[in-house]
């Protein structure tokens, strides 16, 4: 289980995260949904010990991430798949990671065979396309067999197949009761793959809810008809004291009626239906409602509208400030530390420790 207790961070003036607190439970795929720039990275990056809360509190499993011996035995991730060592072999970057958690090495052939690099295994990981550079980053994920998962966009890259893969991966995992968080811009598929959700927006918490109340609750269902009798169809309806709305096609929608209610009224008065079908919304539909209000970053596409105001942005791969804007320096512009992912701690890092591009 994870656990936020009044997660708070702040970069100079800007709060990224304010005083998150929910919880993840095991046995179930948990959603984390939010606009660019909400604060989801800096959330995950915060349960893993990349960044320190400027208050409050994570824990996994009753501990700080730090405190965690061997921590990849415990907690698996993928935030940035790219930041594996270009310059080793899938196999040697997988290997670096088992040694320094005392992870078998016979443990890398496994999971290499489990996301299907094992064809490419001794290739050097800097001529992965995208979608195997993903599957490189889930096998080190799942390289200790930890009881809880974190993903950042697992499905980015892949193709059709891929994406199958890694839905069905994750719930297989959660079903064997692992702990299991993923974060997706990806709407279609986390509607297929999540039960439960965690929505932010401005780095505050919007909804922590099942999947079902969620859509239920932020959007709008209603039931489609369509007649050659449309005139008197839409006189029954009103006679029964329904609201009535077309859509500009001659199609009728009804909120508040059920598909069999309005079938058996229709057959009352002998009316021919051409359609009858209940239109129930989507997830991305109960996303853009639930945080319309959000949405820090809008794109113009108007002709000659207005360019953006100068200034720092904020990019939502980081959630951090850029070189320009306050705050403290990124990793990535920190001599000597080209690579490091997934993990803190000195158990944890891979990718370079020397000057960049040279492994050591």
């Amino acid at each position: 289980m994870i656990e936020l207790d009044g997660l708070t961070k702040r970069f100079g003036t800007k709060v990224a995260v304010d005083r998150l607190s929910f919880q993840v439970r095991p046995g179930m795929v948990t959603g984390f949904l939010g606009p660019n720039g909400a604060g989801k990275s800096t959330t995950m990056r915060m349960m893993l010990g990349l960044d320190n809360p400027t208050s409050g509190s994570v824990r996994i499993d009753g501990r700080h991430y730090r405190d965690l011996d061997e921590p990849l035995k415990h907690v698996g991730a993928l935030l940035d798949a790219k930041s594996m060592h270009g310059g080793r072999s899938a196999y040697n970057n997988l290997l670096c990671l088992a040694q320094s958690n005392r992870i078998p090495a016979g443990r890398v052939a496994e999971v290499l065979e489990t996301v299907g690099l094992t064809a490419v295994a001794k290739k050097k990981s800097r001529g992965f396309s995208l979608g195997m550079g993903q599957r490189l980053g889930i096998a080190a994920a799942l390289l200790g067999d930890p009881q809880v998962l974190l993903f950042d966009e697992p499905v980015n890259g892949l193709d059709p197949e891929g994406i199958h893969w890694i839905r069905n991966l994750m719930k297989a995992l959660a079903a064997e009761g692992r702990t299991i968080f993923v974060s997706s811009h990806l709407m279609s598929e986390m509607a297929l793959t999540a039960e439960h959700l965690i929505v932010i927006g401005q780095g505050r918490l919007l909804a922590d809810t099942s999947m079902a109340d969620f859509i239920h609750q932020n959007s709008r269902s209603y039931v489609r008809l369509r007649s050659p009798e449309q005139e008197r169809l839409r006189d029954v309806l009103q006679a029964e004291g329904l609201v009535v709305a077309e859509d500009g096609s001659g199609v009728l929608e009804i909120d508040g009626a059920t598909t069999e209610a309005l079938g058996e009224l229709a057959a009352l008065h002998r009316i021919v239906l051409h359609e009858l079908s209940a239109q129930r919304a989507s997830l991305e539909e109960a996303f853009m409602r639930m945080t319309a209000d959000s949405v820090e970053y809008h794109a113009r596409s108007e002709p000659g509208a207005a360019p953006p105001p100068p200034g720092p942005r904020w990019g939502e791969q980081y959630d951090r400030p850029t070189a320009d804007a306050p705050g403290p320096a990124r990793t990535e512009d920190i001599p000597g530390t080209t690579g490091l992912t997934g993990t803190a701690g000195p158990t944890g890092l891979t990718g370079t420790t020397g000057p960049a591009g040279k492994e050591v």
